[in-house]
């Protein structure tokens, strides 16, 4: 009778390849310029990818500190064609200056400056 040979799971921690391993296999294509121009040193000497600038929304960048109901060329270009306002995401307004827009796309819908819809 032939006899039964047990094999190790092919999730278990002990056949699993190291870290180390994995990481040399993942980074053999690529080339170590390109990766030097990528990673940064940190202050704790580790190396990180560089963070992305932070952007500031039309309004922040101006200095405005009212968003003003009256300027419907600024209005219009945070609407859709159909009259909905653009999320924060679509604008790139920051949230203080998002519900100031919107405080202000109410008013100049209230005085017929602005549709309601299209």
């Amino acid at each position: 009778m032939a006899e039964f040979k047990e094999r190790p799971h092919p999730l278990s921690i002990a056949h699993r390849p190291s870290r180390d391993t994995r990481r040399e296999t993942r980074d053999e294509g690529r080339s170590p310029a390109r990766d030097a121009l990528r990673r940064t040193q940190d202050e704790t000497g580790g190396t990180r990818m560089p963070t992305r600038q932070q952007t500031q929304c039309r309004f922040c960048r101006r200095g405005d500190k009212y968003v003003d109901y009256k300027d419907i060329e600024t209005l219009q270009k945070l609407l859709t064609h159909r009259g909905k306002i653009y999320s924060r995401k679509r604008s790139g307004n920051c949230a203080g200056c998002q519900r100031k827009v919107k405080r202000a796309i109410q008013r100049a819908r209230y005085m017929a400056l602005l549709p309601f819809c299209a």
